[in-house]
Order: structure tokens, then sequence, then C-alpha cells
């Protein structure tokens, strides 16, 4: 009589090859292609990630491109996907690849970990899906569906738990298709053992569902807690000085790093256009003898991060001269705009404005 798990394997390999998303990444053993794919797809659903999958291997069709490529233009592409750093990783990652490895994808395991932005999950998803090696990945499709078959409630947010499933995962593996078997299981967790509301009783594994069973699977899988979510106050000044618009590149260590944006005053607290004119950083900005005239203000625009609110404001200024201060920023056409990353946050003010 065949184990449980040899069972339920096989009824997630039958399952996913009649339920699997037509996909460019998908039956494909390129393991740039794949990279790419796993690092969209590690924040983004992939509904959303396939358009920009195909946007960017259009213009980054190998390592060689992406290498080749100024990290602007990456960004570019990358723009709306959020969490840029990825797209930074990815660049660094492919002249690491050009310089380490001859501008060959490394095939140990141990290498292709050693690239910038790729951790456990991605290092196993590219060495099982490209190169057929057994080794299992472990995202959140993946903790939900082996908390639930197995009713397993250790919080997948510890050290402990991530560390139990990570083995359990392997333990699981279908050694001789590590690559069906754990696109089954990312497809499963997305497609039929979803966050929300799985629909059980259609479930091909309700008979082996641990937690189905016991009546908990709403309760699985198990989080310790919520990351803090700090809220920040963001003032933009869009000056334009005839046909020119001046921006500034965000190069320190935090959000948005090296995407652009309009002269950024940030206040602690929602701030009134009164109090930002007689704050310093206000009179540093335009200076006491600058002519300028403000146009416009926005209301007030609440934008959510993963661990931050962001509420902003833009205003339309308007100077005739530069002083010392502006002249500092980066002096472009206002017709280029489009040539530069920039958040969604900027993106979505700029679609609804007459630029």
């Amino acid at each position: 009589m065949p184990s449980r798990p040899k069972t339920i394997r096989y009824i997630l390999k039958e399952w996913y090859l009649v339920h699997k998303r037509d996909l460019p990444w998908r039956d494909i053993d390129n393991p740039y292609k794949i990279w790419i794919s796993e690092i969209i797809l590690q924040q983004t659903r992939v509904n959303q990630g396939y358009n920009y999958y195909v946007r960017f291997i259009e213009r980054f069709p190998d390592i060689e491109s992406l290498a080749a490529a100024d990290e602007d233009e990456v960004l570019k592409y990358w723009q709306g996907l959020g969490y840029y750093s990825r797209a930074r990783n990815l660049h660094k990652a492919a002249r690491q690849i050009t310089n380490k490895f001859n501008g060959v994808f490394p095939t140990d395991h141990r290498d292709v970990l050693s690239l910038p932005g790729v951790g456990d999950y991605t290092a196993a998803a590219i060495c099982s899906l490209a190169y057929k090696q057994p080794y299992a990945v472990v995202d959140g499709n993946v903790f939900r569906v082996l908390s639930r078959l197995n009713a397993i409630t250790t919080p997948i947010d510890t050290t402990a738990g991530k560390k139990e499933f990570t083995a359990l995962a392997q333990n699981f593996l279908d050694k001789s298709q590590p690559d069906i078997h754990n696109q089954a299981m990312m497809e499963f967790g997305a497609l039929q053992c979803t966050p929300v509301n799985p629909d059980c009783e259609i479930c091909p594994l309700k008979e082996y569902c641990v937690g189905f069973n016991s009546g908990i699977v709403s309760m699985l899988p198990v989080k310790q807690g919520k990351t803090l979510v700090t809220r920040r106050y963001f003032n933009y000044f869009h000056i334009t000085c005839g046909e020119y618009t001046y921006l500034q590149k965000r190069e320190a260590d935090d959000i948005w790093k090296n995407l652009y944006e309009f002269p950024l005053i940030e206040t602690d607290r929602e701030t009134d256009l009164g109090e930002l004119t007689a704050s310093a950083e206000f009179q540093t900005l335009f200076g006491k003898h600058t002519d300028f005239e403000i146009l416009k203000a926005t209301p007030p625009q609440k934008h959510v991060l993963s661990h931050r609110v962001i509420f902003a404001r833009f205003y339309r200024v308007r100077i005739l001269s530069e002083n010392e201060r502006i002249s500092a920023f980066l002096k472009i056409r206002t017709d280029e705009l489009n040539r530069y990353a920039i958040s969604r946050l900027t993106e979505r003010y700029l679609e609804r404005i007459d630029v």
C-alpha cells in the first residue's frame, strides 16, 4: 500500500498537470529566465508580474544585456513593481555572473546562493527548475499547503517555524522530479489551497489533509505577530522653470533607493502650507528672495508599502529663475520626465495632472 506522502505527491502532480497556468517561465530550463521570473514574483502576484516579465525579457534577454545596461534603465523597466532592491540586486548579480562565472549562470547551488538578492527560496527554485536538482522551495504557498496538510501550528514567521517547514518540505520533495513537484506545490497553494476561503470540498487532498479533517484550515498557517508599520509624511515640490523640471535621486539607504523624485521636505506629521513655508527647510529650498508661485496643491495621498504608510502632498511650483539651492538639483526638460525611474506614488501624481 502506498505511503501517505507518496500518494499526496502523486495527486499533487496529477492535479498540476491538469490545472497549471500557461506562463512564459514554465516548462523551460533557462536559468536566467527562471531567475528573472522568481525575483519578479517574490512580492508580486502573477497577473501583475506577467507583463513586467515579458517586457523585461524583451529588453534584457540574457545576462550579457542586463549586465551591460545602466542601473537607471533597469530601474525604469522595474518601475511600478516596488521593492526596488530586487532590480538593483538583479543588476549586480548579472555583473557578478559576467565577472566571476564568465557570463554563464552558475549550476552549483552554493554559487547560485552567493548571488546578490538570491536567498534559499530563489536558489532552490532555480536549481530545481533549471537543473532538476533536489532542493525544495519554501514560499508562502508551500507554508500554507504543508501547514494545513499536517495541521502544524508552529508560527511560520519564527526561526523554529522556518526550520521546521524547511526540513518538512525537503523530506516531502519528490527527488525524482523536483521541478514538477516544486511547481505543483506552489501552484496548488496559489489556485486551490488559497489563503482565504479555500474550497476544501473539491480539494483532491481533503482525505489526506489533517487540517481539514480537524476543522482548523482557516486557522492555518499560524503567524506570531504583525510587523510594525510606521507613518511618514512627504511634501513634494514639483518645480518648473519654463520648459524645465527639477528632480533629485534618492541615494540614501531608504525606500526607493536610486529612484528619482521631486525636491522633498519630509515632516514628522501632516503639515499645511503655512507651516511649510515658515520652516527652515522651505526657506533653504526657495530662499527669501526667490520669485515663485505655488500653482496647485494636491490633497494628502495615502500610499501603503509593506512596513510604511506614506502620506504625501504634491505642490506645483513655478519659478522665474533658479537660486543656488534649486540649481543643485537635476534639471531636465519636462517632456523627458518619462525617461526617469520614479516611485509608483509619483507616477500616480503625474498620471492625474497635465505635465
